[in-house]
């Protein structure tokens, strides 16, 4: 049953292949546990202390409430399945009570480096240079996700009303307003691209030298080199650079529902964590400001 689970997530939920692979791999460690403990199990035998027991090890292990919460979370996803199936009548689930996470704010960089990254810190003069600029540009303005910017094709970029369409999570769209600096980069990287490179990706935006696609680890690999020169926060990864882009639009006046949809959030909870730093930005104003603070 899990691989047909797996298959419904992939063929008609759409779901990354990341996300995809985690909820396998948290199934199939349950499973094994169960082996291990209990004996072979099936799907209806399953009992809420059974998954207690299983939470219990993890926590006892040493792992964070909050990837526990996540492996909770594929569990319940996955009965909702098998009852939607008819494979099982009741889920353990139901009686299972998720450990509270604490929640962690945003990491973002400030916009002071932010400025220094564009206007200071040397990009060589050559095609890897270009594309390294381009991309950090294209992270920190639109906000995008990792997958979404490997796969960003040169479509999706509409000079003439001045937005990016992001393809995201469950291939929803979304439309994102850009710059019009932001565009003459693009189009300037898209001219040399055809000049210097006749065999890139058709239609993929952005490529390395060889004229493939990015990867992920190439991504991550200049996020971390660029921001160490304007930064010492701890984490430096694509994901940062998103939440640079919300936090800075959160500090200057946005809409928290208009953050919304610019990051393609499914909720307005997984937007607000975005007005803690915000309100943090604003005790730093007061203390510093303020005669009696």
């Amino acid at each position: 049953m899990i691989q047909a689970f797996i298959d419904y997530l992939k063929f008609e939920k759409r779901y990354s292949a990341h996300t995809i692979r985690s909820y396998s791999d948290d199934l199939e460690a349950f499973v094994a546990y169960l082996k291990a403990e209990f004996g072979e199990q099936g799907v209806q035998e399953v009992s809420p202390a059974m998954v207690r027991s299983w939470l219990a090890a993890l926590k006892d292990g040493g792992m964070s409430s909050r990837s526990i919460n996540r492996k909770i979370s594929s569990l319940r996803s996955f009965y909702k399945y098998l009852l939607r199936m008819g494979e099982v009548v009741q889920s353990p689930m139901v009686a299972i009570v998720a450990p509270r996470a604490a929640r962690r704010l945003p990491v973002f960089v400030e916009q002071q480096q932010m400025s220094e990254l564009f206007s200071e810190v040397e990009f060589p003069d050559d095609w890897e240079g270009l594309t390294d600029r381009l991309l950090l540009a294209l992270l920190y303005n639109t906000g995008m996700r990792l997958s979404e910017l490997i796969n960003l094709k040169e479509s999706q970029v509409n000079d003439a009303t001045r937005v990016i369409k992001v393809l995201g999570k469950g291939n929803k769209e979304r439309v994102i307003p850009v710059s019009g600096m932001l565009l003459e980069a693009v189009r300037d990287y898209q001219e040399k691209k055809r000049v210097l490179l006749e065999r890139a990706d058709a239609g993929v935006l952005l490529v390395g030298k060889s004229g493939r696609r990015l990867y992920p680890k190439y991504v991550y690999r200049v996020v971390q080199r660029y921001l160490a020169q304007v930064t010492t926060i701890e984490k430096k990864s694509p994901h940062v650079l998103r939440h640079t882009f919300a936090t800075h639009l959160m500090n200057e006046g946005a809409e928290l529902n208009s953050v919304k949809e610019l990051l393609g959030h499914a909720s307005l909870a997984a937007t607000q964590v975005y007005t803690h730093n915000t309100i943090e930005k604003l005790k730093d104003i007061y203390k510093k400001a303020h005669p009696k603070a």
